[in-house]
């Protein structure tokens, strides 16, 4: 099956970009009413809806939830594309809809997605609000979970940049966990379901992305939902959309956000545990902090009028302004960076470093230099 094609045929064009909220997605809601049941389930903090999507009539149930987190927009773009995919008159569409019933909150958190934050508008981060159940968004999840009784559940977010998978200079496009049931770490049926889901998730996307399929740390913290649900022995998998090459929008990560949901649903009601399905996860490779954005290498600096020869990296960092999120590259590490990879390097040649009168650069400073007064970085870029 050309899954690729599948995604790219699907893909919702007017979802697109870092900013994704709620008047974006409601139309597109209202589209898909003819064929999903869709109503509003509850309110935010500041009393914007939220949203359940419940598609299909088949035993399995799921449930899937995405941006908990509002400012990681990728995994819901995927969802919608598999909303997209669900709708059309496909007979692969058909027969998942008659084996699985699925349903879907595309936007826990809309205020976060509103404010293009990480938390709800009181500031907390949902995905930490599992046991002590003190905002709104998280009780209506709750109250989804415990009324509907899923066989499995789905928790979609997006990771930063900086992750890498583990012994290759690739970064981490996706990644998977099937989340902790105690603090031991240690895997019974329900985990072990999970993992078998993702395994095919990964045989499915290792033809599109080879070595860029990570392993999410699985530190167990009870009130991470992922893990409290697994507690209560329900078969639950992270999703985390990462980096792909030069798709900071993330147009490209959306794709394989989008196979891995459409191959979770072929063949998979056995959920058979035998021998290899543990081997076969832990040869996933583990998520490693090992990426920046930028990385300068062989830089030379003057401090305290000596001259050196250092390497230094930058990191975007991610504002919303006007309506739109602008990467701003901030410088954030000097060091010999010798286990540290760029999405895009520079070699110096040990050319003098400048910026505002100094020959060092600074942490926390924007990414604007020149080196050797004749070649010119305009946030983190080489534009001469």
């Amino acid at each position: 099956m050309d899954f690729l094609s599948l995604a790219t045929k699907y893909l919702v064009k007017d979802l697109k970009g870092k900013y994704i909220h709620l008047d974006m997605i409601l139309p597109i809601l209202n589209s898909f009413s003819d064929d999903f049941e869709i109503k509003e389930i509850g309110r935010s903090v500041n009393q914007k809806s939220i949203h359940q999507v419940k598609i299909g009539t088949g035993k399995t149930k799921i449930l899937i939830w995405s941006q908990m987190h509002g400012n990681e927009p990728t995994t819901a773009k995927g969802l919608f594309d598999f909303f997209n995919f669900l709708h059309s008159d496909s007979e692969l569409a058909a027969t998942i809809k008659s084996n699985y019933t699925l349903l879907c909150i595309p936007m826990l958190n809309p205020d976060g997605a509103h404010a293009y934050t990480r938390e709800n508008a009181n500031l907390v981060d949902l995905n930490r609000d599992a046991v002590a159940e003190t905002q709104p968004e998280m009780q209506l999840l709750k109250r989804v979970y415990n009324q509907f009784k899923p066989d499995f559940c789905y928790n979609l977010h997006d990771q930063r940049t900086i992750f890498g998978t583990s012994d290759f200079n690739l970064p981490a496009t996706i990644s998977f966990l099937a989340p902790a049931f105690d603090r031991a770490c240690t895997y019974n049926e329900t985990r072990m379901q999970a993992v078998s889901v993702i395994n095919k998730m990964v045989t499915s996307l290792s033809f599109y992305i080879p070595n860029q399929i990570g392993r999410f740390d699985d530190s167990y913290n009870v009130n991470c939902t992922g893990d409290y649900f697994t507690t209560q022995n329900t078969p639950t998998i992270l999703f985390e959309a990462g980096h792909f090459n030069s798709d900071y929008n993330r147009e490209e990560s959306r794709k394989f956000i989008f196979i891995a949901l459409l191959s979770s649903f072929l063949n998979e009601n056995e959920n058979v545990v035998v021998d290899n399905v543990l081997t076969n996860y832990l040869r996933i490779p583990q998520n490693n902090k090992c990426f920046f954005d930028f990385i300068y290498r062989n830089v030379k600096i003057i401090d305290n009028n000596v001259e050196k020869i250092i390497n230094f990296a930058a990191q975007y960092q991610e504002v919303l302004i006007a309506d739109k999120v602008e990467f701003v590259a901030i410088i954030s590490k000097i060091s010999d960076l010798e286990n540290y990879f760029g999405h895009i390097e520079y070699d110096c040649e040990s050319q003098l470093f400048s910026s505002d009168g100094k020959h060092f650069p600074e942490i926390g400073v924007k990414a604007t230099f020149t080196i050797n007064n004749s070649v010119f970085f305009h946030n983190g870029i080489k534009i001469i």
